[in-house]
């Protein structure tokens, strides 16, 4: 899985990736939910996760971009498409409750990884939304599979 010139796509360098999170958190600070967008039919959105640290316990917010499937959430568990797992999802896999906050508001929800057809399926629409980039091509430069997330809302929360 390659892109149409058969090679990977260009990646930033690390440091790069991470001082754009720097940034992107800052600004969150800032502005609050001004900086997150509402996903549309055919178009992502940002929200914003809160999950909790698996060794410390203490709360861990990052920002997301997702597409929304009915009242679920759905999003990449990507490094800035580098080889290891993002600390959120692996603070997701120890403690899967988690808080999405997005501009219509914060929901409970609990996280879980797609897989089989319901991945495949996702991972189409994640494909074809503005926003997301030659997936296809980018997870072909990664040496593992790109996990696809499902936020699924806790019922009386």
């Amino acid at each position: 899985m390659t892109n149409t010139e058969g090679k990977a796509p260009w990646l930033p360098p690390r440091w790069f990736i991470r001082t754009a999170w720097r940034v992107h958190r800052f600004l969150y600070r800032l502005g609050g939910t001004r900086f997150l967008r509402e996903a549309a039919p055919g178009k992502g959105g940002m929200l914003r996760l809160v999950v909790t640290g698996r060794r410390t316990g203490a709360e861990r917010a990052v920002i997301l971009a997702y597409v929304q499937d009915g009242d679920r959430l759905v999003t990449l568990a990507m490094n800035g498409w580098g080889e290891t797992p993002p600390l959120w999802w692996l603070n997701l896999r120890a403690n899967p409750e988690a808080t999405a906050q997005t501009v219509e508001g914060i929901v409970r929800v609990r996280a879980r990884e797609a897989v089989g057809a319901e991945r495949e399926e996702l991972w189409r629409r994640l494909g074809a939304t503005e926003g997301w980039g030659d997936i296809e091509g980018f997870a072909a430069g990664r040496p593992v599979e790109t996990p696809v997330v499902v936020l699924d809302p806790v019922r009386g929360a």
